[in-house]
């Protein structure tokens, strides 16, 4: 449903619930764990990531039909661009990507949340197969990865004329990414994360996973 303009600008659709930082926490003593050989307590605390409230807070955001996530009427707002009319790079390049991360390290810039790309989960994946599930399915994929899966969300969307500079990408998590879709931020009510600094934390994405040479453990 289309709504017409009203409402005070809010910065994300709907807050963290706190079960995603606990499963954020877990993680982390994951990889410690992991890193210093301690496979059984690794995969413990992956498995205890894996929260329904964490896939509530996700399931609620993503997808037609969310309650959180309103669009609305904005006269004069950039339409939607034919494929041929669009910028034909749609994505950064990986050095652009790093420097993007340098900037916002990672958290959402959106609702804040902690976030992991894809190279962590993949490898963290293949030691710990059974505990860190990601199948095909929405609900086969584990809980905390799905929610805090890195994207790179184009402030002013791709289809309606936006570029893949470092200036109109910024760093999300998979739900307010997909919740975003390509609405403009006015068509969404909500407040251009750009106006405010990035949170800044110790969280480092688990990257240390990759950086530490041998991050797939001789225990798996």
């Amino acid at each position: 449903m289309i709504r017409e303009l009203s409402d005070y600008p809010k910065t994300c659709f709907r807050a963290p619930v706190a079960e995603v930082l606990a499963a954020a926490k877990y993680l982390d003593a994951a990889v410690d764990a992991h890193l210093l050989g301690n496979a059984d307590l690794a995969e413990h605390l992956i498995r205890a990531a894996d929260m329904d409230e964490v896939r509530e807070w996700t399931e609620s955001l993503w997808g037609k039909g969310s309650p959180y996530v309103k669009p609305r009427i904005v006269p004069g707002a950039p339409p939607v661009l034919a494929k041929d009319k669009r910028i034909v790079e749609r994505m950064p390049d990986s050095v652009a990507l790093m420097k993007i991360h340098d900037r916002d390290g990672y958290h959402c810039r959106f609702c804040g949340v902690p976030v992991i790309r894809k190279e962590v989960r993949t490898l963290l994946s293949k030691c710990y197969p059974n505990a860190l599930r990601w199948e095909r399915t929405n609900l086969g994929q584990h809980a905390a990865f799905q929610a805090m899966w890195a994207q790179y969300d184009h402030v002013l969307a791709h289809a309606r004329g936006g570029d893949n500079s470092i200036d109109n990408t910024i760093l999300t998590c998979a739900p307010c990414n997909f919740g975003k879709m390509n609405y403009t931020l006015e068509e969404l009510n909500l407040v251009d994360p750009r106006a405010r600094p990035p949170v800044a934390s110790s969280w480092d994405g688990l990257e240390r996973l990759l950086k530490i040479r041998g991050g797939l453990s001789q225990l798996r």
